[in-house]
């Protein structure tokens, strides 16, 4: 049977050489001021699967009486549930202050480089502040900038000859007042943004990250039937059928997360599936100019490579792991600063997330690079270890 100790002072270590020399086969714990300590989820760990026995003094403990030494602090149970699921799987899950060789530098994924051509366009419209939309009634100019550029939608939805109104949102209304292209007959620039800031408090961000894109020649578009802020296509789509008949599909979304927002892991989660459930890639724009958070990354993680389990003794590690429950909040300026952390350790991040059942849904944080850009972009998908 694996022996711990659990020490007045809150250390635990292993009682005895052999089980010293079995917790070093397995990655458990690290030598320590001549000792061998353990984490309190690795000794939580043993106790509950492995069937170790931890004393206190010639007392033994149980799962709980050794837990209530530390279920006070933050998120104890969340990191528990998701050190317990990848170890179940297989695979070595160390300390985030454990020092190891730094992997290969991560690069950025790049995204296609282009720029937005915008005629001289001189269009007029009347803003409807309710309904933060304007209409621009001009058959000519605002058909052809709806087709050409997709500005809008003129007609109808998938139904243009129905109508001969084009109806821009904030964003679009914004963007063209800014580039000379539109003017208000009703509104001043100033107004528009006073309006549409009292109705949403972070639509400056979101306006800056529609605008990021849209210079940067992508198509944004409103992604509220996908549970986000915007859909994206790539340059030189257009709201017209292409070859075929077929209509041009949207294949990301983009949810913008500013550093002074917070949002629950569950509806975080939301988001993601219903990305994935229609094919789309899910993206998370990091605007703001709030200072990052500090924070302490929960756990370095060792993966697979050719389907074979990696290890501290052979590889370096990979993924750097940020440990959440289902009913927690996480900060934007919170999130940017685990991302800072994992770069700074030459590793990607892993969002864990442990439901009330204790389950574990992994995310991958895989950050983008849109040419030209000073915001952050991170595409996340679900990772099965």
């Amino acid at each position: 049977m694996l022996s711990l100790e659990y020490s007045s002072n809150g250390r635990i270590t292993a009682a005895d050489q052999s089980t010293k020399d079995i917790l070093k086969r397995g990655f458990f714990g690290v030598t320590k001021g001549g000792e061998y300590s353990l984490l309190p989820e690795e000794a939580l760990y043993l106790i509950d699967v492995r069937h170790a026995e931890c004393k206190q003094g010639g007392t033994t403990m149980s799962f709980n009486a050794l837990s209530s030494r530390f279920y006070g602090k933050a998120k104890f149970a969340a990191r528990y549930f998701t050190y317990k699921d990848w170890r179940d799987r297989g695979l070595v899950i160390k300390n985030s202050a454990s020092a190891y060789p730094k992997p290969s530098r991560i690069v950025p994924k790049e995204y296609p480089k282009a720029t937005l051509e915008l005629p001289r366009y001189k269009l007029h419209g009347i803003f409807f502040d309710s309904d933060l939309v304007a209409i621009i009634e001009d058959e000519t100019h605002g058909k052809d900038i709806y087709e050409k550029l997709w500005f809008g939608q003129y007609g109808t939805y998938k139904a243009s000859e129905r109508g001969h109104l084009n109806k821009l949102d904030i964003y679009e209304t914004l963007f063209l007042l800014e580039k000379k292209a539109l003017v208000l007959d009703n509104m001043t620039k100033g107004d528009l943004i006073r309006t549409a800031t009292k109705r949403r408090s972070d639509f400056k961000e979101l306006y800056g990250v529609y605008k990021d894109w849209r210079e940067h020649g992508y198509i944004i578009k409103t992604g509220f039937k996908f549970g986000t802020h915007f859909r994206v296509y790539f340059p030189g789509a257009k709201p017209i059928k292409a070859g075929d008949d077929e209509w041009v599909h949207s294949k990301h979304v983009l949810h913008v997360f500013p550093k002074g927002s917070r949002l629950l892991t569950s509806e975080w989660a939301r988001a993601i599936r219903v990305a994935h459930s229609v094919r789309k890639t899910f993206i998370l724009a990091v605007p703001g100019k709030t200072k990052d958070k500090r924070v302490e990354l929960d756990y370095i993680l060792f993966h697979r490579k050719g389907g074979e389990a990696e290890s501290p003794e052979n590889d370096a590690p990979r993924y750097a792991m940020l440990s959440l429950g289902e009913d927690e909040y996480i900060g934007g300026s919170e999130f940017a600063g685990a991302l800072k952390e994992a770069k700074q350790k030459g590793l990607e991040l892993i969002v864990a997330i442990a439901d009330r059942e204790t389950a574990v849904t992994y995310y991958k944080v895989k950050q983008i690079r849109l040419p030209g850009s000073d915001n952050e972009y991170y595409e996340i998908d679900w990772l099965q270890p």
